[in-house]
This record gives C-alpha cells, structure tokens and sequence, in this order.
C-alpha cells in the first residue's frame, strides 16, 4: 500500500520549491495544515523549527526536512538552560513565546504565538489581569511594548534577516524613489523600522495588504520582510511596483541563508523519504510543546469562528 506523501513550504522558500508543495502559507497556516494533515510522510520545505511543529501536531506521520542545516538564528541565539533561569526570575508571568523556536523552548512557555496572532494573543492575557514576559524575539517584544504600552521583560535574540533592516537604508531608499511610496514591515524588524511602516504584520498579513491596495498606482511599495514572499506578491499584483527594503544603500538583497537550503534536488529526495527525520523529540517533550501550540490554535480557530458569525448573510435579490 502506498504512503501519502504531502509537501508544506513557507512563503520564505524559492519559487520553484512553493510550485513542488501541497500547500504554501505562514506559520499558522502550515501547523493548522500540518495537524490536520492525513498524511503518513510530510515533507516541510521550511526551516527545522516548523518541521518539530508538525511532528509535534501530527506525532503519527513522519515529518522529513531536506536540510539537516535549516535552523533558524532565534534558535541558536537562546540558550535554553540560560531561557529556563530566566523564566523562573518571573514566577508570577505568563510566558508566551514566537513559534520561531526550539522544542525544547515550546516546552518551558505558556503560549505560542505566530506574528498573526500574537497582538491579539498577548492583549487577551493583559485583559484577563496577567502579566507575561516574552521571547525570543526581542524586536518583536520591543514593538509590542511601544505599539501597546506594554512593559513585558524580553528575550534576547533576533532574526538576523529581519535585523539587517535598518532606519537610514531605508531613508535613502524612500527618498530616491520619485512618487509616492509606503513602507510595510515584519515585527521581526528593528522598532526604528517599524515606526516609520504604513502598516505591520504578518507575512500573510503582508500578502493581504498588497492584495487590497488601491492607494496611488505609480505608488513604491517597500516590504521590510525575505524576500521570498516577494513572488507571492508579485503573482497576486503584478501591477505594483514592490521592492524589498534596503539593508543598506543600494542593497535588495535579503534572504534567510537556511530557506534558501531546501532546493529542488532536496525536496525532490525528502519526497522520496530521504533527508532529516524529526525522530528525536521524547514524547515528554512533544507532550510538554503541544500544550501551548495547541492553546494558541484552539484561540485563533475560536477567533475566526467569531469573524465568520458577524459577517452579514447574503441576501437574494
């Protein structure tokens, strides 16, 4: 009897991968696909961090990552002896944590959060009276503190794709353009650049953006964010100018170094059942991270159900 075999690729993946895949999307889109997935082998074109989400949801299939190598930095940036003293030093918070991380780190938090659904996640605990801290993603803490006026103590670690983005670059950038131009940007970018964004959000939230703009036409549209998700935008406007944020003058050049290691020849081999196997997570451990994985979904799918019960019904005319 055969395996079936489905292929997940972020938007943060070449073009040629996302045309391989069975479904394109963030975060929240994947690990939603993932846990419902009836499949016996997933392939996730992604980086490893994805790939323990999905066996973590889905603990029955075989998850396959083509590239032993794909990590991501807010991984290797926090040690998670050093992430389990911290969290103790604030018995009294709840801890929430960017999906953008380990197992072992899933393990020791409260709550997951995508850059989706974090503002509403974290407002939500402010709401019911709790404190939290937050990590690892110290760019996007730091944004939520300013955008919120919230004082949550940080994690220390970046996306060093999202970091490089800087204020003077895009200055530059953002002067030399003739016409008008707008500035959209991941919270995963440094809050100088965020400030100056016409709106911040999630990739998908990105997406979305330029899928609705209908400001200026001859309008510039910078995306702080990798430039994968470039091509979908392109493929859903081809009428916009879009362009990715400078890192420096003259510089559009920005790419996760560990997405771009699931190529063609690789993926092709993960679909054969070849590459890395996400076998090593104990069940203890995968018990511990699908606690706040799943508190996270369970609001997210309770949001949308709310969403869809206050859109006006259609009337027949």
């Amino acid at each position: 009897m055969s395996q079936r075999v489905i292929t997940l690729a972020h938007y943060y993946t070449a073009p040629e991968i996302q045309r391989m895949a069975d479904k394109v999307g963030d975060s929240l889109e994947l690990s939603l696909y993932a846990r419902d997935a009836q499949a016996d082998i997933i392939v996730f074109a992604g980086v490893r961090f994805m790939a323990e989400t999905a066996k973590i949801l889905n603990p029955n299939a075989t998850v396959i990552l083509p590239d032993a190598g794909s990590t991501c930095s807010l991984v290797t940036q926090t040690d998670v002896k050093r992430l389990k003293a911290w969290r103790e030093r604030y018995p009294d918070h709840v801890h929430v944590s960017y999906i953008n991380s380990s197992a072992e780190h899933k393990a020791l938090s409260d709550w997951i959060v995508t850059s989706r659904n974090v503002d509403d996640i974290i407002a939500h605990l402010y709401a019911q009276g709790k404190q939290v801290i937050f990590s690892p993603d110290r760019n996007m803490g730091a944004y939520l503190n300013y955008q919120y006026g919230y004082d949550m103590p940080l994690w220390s670690a970046v996306c060093e794709v999202h970091d490089k983005f800087n204020e003077q670059a895009l200055n530059q950038g953002m002067a030399a353009v003739d016409g008008p131009s707008y500035l959209i940007a991941h919270p995963e970018s440094p809050l100088p650049v965020l400030k100056r964004a016409d709106y911040v959000g999630s990739t998908s939230g990105m997406l979305n953006w330029i899928k609705s703009f209908d400001r200026e036409p001859d309008a510039t549209i910078f995306v702080a964010t990798e430039d994968g998700i470039l091509y979908n935008m392109g493929l859903a406007r081809p009428d916009l100018k879009i362009v990715q944020a400078p890192i420096y003058a003259g510089c559009q050049c920005n790419q996760c170094p560990y997405m771009k290691l699931n190529n063609v020849e690789r993926v092709q081999r993960a679909q054969a059942g070849e590459g890395t196997v996400i076998d090593y997570l104990t069940p203890e451990q995968m018990d511990a991270a699908r606690l706040p994985i799943e508190r996270m979904l369970a609001f997210s799918e309770a949001q949308a159900r709310e969403a869809a019960m206050e859109k006006p019904l259609a009337v027949a005319v």
